[in-house]
């Protein structure tokens, strides 16, 4: 794709190419503006990244989607981009306390009193999302409590037992690429509410990872892009945000400077302090961006000639105690070959190790779920988020402790012309691609209203 020019002026510019920016693009161009999209890196998509493993077409950020995310369905229809169901056919496996077991449920076959305990802590944590208003969290009558302690913490003092503790830390690391110790209990609740209960978003069948995209999720901003033309212009890495006396707000980049209306800002809330805006915002913006970082999350595939596990009577499913990879799933494209296992890795021991020990890692941790056939690949790639130089970080921010109640009222409050997006900010499906679109979405109609009615 290639990038366009930058013009002097247009109606909005909107910094950041991933799914929030583009939608919230073409969303404003559909409402009659001219926009201009600011996109840092050399590619658009921003936390969706499509690569291939023994051609076939994977996934190193963003991958899966399930019911309720209408946004992104919906919106992947219109472009033309299918999706098929994310293979879940015979048994799982887990790695736990050095045995291997199969079991074919959401939650693994434990022991009696384990599974008991699991299903304990599922009703106690969906009691307390009840009480959570997913909008304003902050206003919610046990905000502070709860923000006043980590989800750890919070499993500790409802008597949670090792092994629920353990499972509920495999879950941190592949929702927020973070332990349970890191993450705020308010905010742990607000996300998985906002997802619409744990199971709707830990299973695969009528679950967050029923479906996904044989193409790759990248083709879908890919696809946006190629709608709005040379209005996305890449390489264009915004450094400063000026307003005027007039109203007006001039955006400077590697590219150029560019004037316009409003300004949209799509990117992380941790991006933003990169960002000089001047005259500089109220405080509590900047401190916002300083206590919302992002998680660390890395991926490994490893492809091979046939999904010799399904011969096996295995889905691919996997979860593990044992690092580096905790959690698999088969992204194949059929029972012909190649067979691709897809492994999300524990960024802490994964990503300071040099390419060649990473594979070694991830094989090792594939090889210990499916056995000695998965250390001999015919291919491999790994993609670790939390080192990459531009915009580090992944899969969405691990909100510590009181964050939420001290500056989320100003996570997308607008301020003199400059709206906020980007998945953190939405309300449904947080931290996934449907959010993402539909926060864009919102922040385009507060830009529409904003500018019929200056």
């Amino acid at each position: 794709m290639a990038s366009g020019s930058l013009p002097s002026s247009t109606d909005v510019v909107v910094v950041g190419a991933g799914f929030a920016g583009l939608a919230a693009a073409r969303e404003l161009t559909r409402l009659g503006h001219d926009v201009v999209v600011l996109e840092g890196r050399d590619r658009v998509g921003g936390r969706s990244s499509t690569a291939t493993i023994a051609g076939v077409p994977v996934d190193l950020g963003g991958t899966f989607i399930g019911p309720t995310q209408d946004a992104v369905t919906e919106l992947a229809a219109e472009l033309g981009c299918e999706t098929v169901p994310t293979y879940s056919r015979g048994k799982n496996l887990i790695r736990w306390r050095g045995r291997v077991r199969s079991y074919r449920s959401t939650v693994p076959r434990l022991s009696i009193i384990e599974l008991l305990d699991v299903s304990r802590i599922q009703w106690r944590f969906e009691r307390v999302c009840r009480r959570v208003r997913v909008n304003e969290p902050w206003a919610s009558s046990n905000a502070y409590t709860l923000d006043g302690q980590t989800l750890d913490g919070w499993l500790k003092s409802v008597h949670a037992s090792a092994g629920t503790r353990d499972l509920m830390a495999i879950m941190s690391r592949v929702t927020w690429g973070a332990e349970p110790d890191a993450v705020s209990m308010l905010h742990a609740v607000r996300y998985v509410k906002a997802a619409g209960g744990l199971d709707r978003m830990l299973d695969v069948e009528g679950g967050a990872q029923q479906s996904r995209f044989p193409g790759g999720t990248q083709q879908i901003a890919v696809r946006m892009a190629e709608d709005l033309g040379s209005r996305v212009v890449l390489g264009a890495v915004v450094r400063r945000v000026e307003r005027h006396s007039d109203g007006s707000l001039t955006v400077t980049s590697d590219e150029g400077a560019v004037t316009a209306k409003a300004v949209v800002v799509a990117i992380p809330p941790e991006h933003r302090k990169a960002i000089a805006f001047l005259p500089e915002l109220p405080p509590e913006y900047g401190k916002l961006a300083q206590h919302w970082p992002q998680g660390k999350l890395s991926k490994a595939y490893a492809a091979y000639e046939t999904p010799f596990w399904r011969t096996k009577g295995l889905s691919g499913e996997a979860l593990s105690d044992e690092g580096p990879v905790f959690i698999t799933f088969d992204v194949s494209p059929g029972d012909d070959g190649p067979g691709v296992l897809l492994g999300f890795t524990d960024a802490r021991t994964f990503d300071p190790l040099p390419p060649e020990q990473r594979k070694k890692r991830a094989l090792t941790g594939f090889a210990a779920l499916f056995g000695d056939e998965a250390l001999t690949p015919i291919d491999h790639l790994d993609h670790c988020w939390g080192a990459e130089q531009f915009a580090p970080g992944g899969p969405t921010a691990a909100v510590p402790p009181g964050s939420w109640t001290t500056y989320g009222p100003w996570l997308r409050k607008p301020v003199d012309g400059i709206h906020w997006a980007g998945t953190e900010t939405a309300d449904t499906w947080t931290g996934f691609l449907d959010g993402a679109i539909r926060s864009g979405r919102r922040a385009a109609e507060e830009v529409h209203r904003a500018l019929a009615d200056p």
